[in-house]
């Protein structure tokens, strides 16, 4: 348990930023599910559509500390790969 002043103050930053991370976690989620529906609907417009509002979410998770470059990257990369295959179908 947190003694000194100071690690308490931490304690209590670390809530708060927990909590707005983890916002910020399930917000990237919901975009990603967005994308996933779409193109499970079989619509490739939509899903371009959804795909081009969820980039820019992930990114922004890469650069608030959420998640690593490589791995948003990565997920946009297999979601646009498939979103190509379903407009070219």
């Amino acid at each position: 348990m947190a003694n000194s002043p100071q690690s308490k103050k931490r304690a209590r930053q670390i809530e708060r930023v927990t909590a707005v991370n983890k916002a910020r976690r399930s917000r990237i989620r919901t975009y990603l599910r967005k994308v996933e529906e779409a193109i499970a609907s079989g619509d490739a417009a939509v899903a371009a559509e959804a795909l081009k509002s969820a980039q820019p979410e992930l990114m922004r998770g890469v650069t608030k500390g959420v998640v690593h470059k490589n791995t948003a990257s990565r997920k946009i990369s297999r979601l646009a790969s498939r979103v190509k295959a379903l407009a070219s179908a």
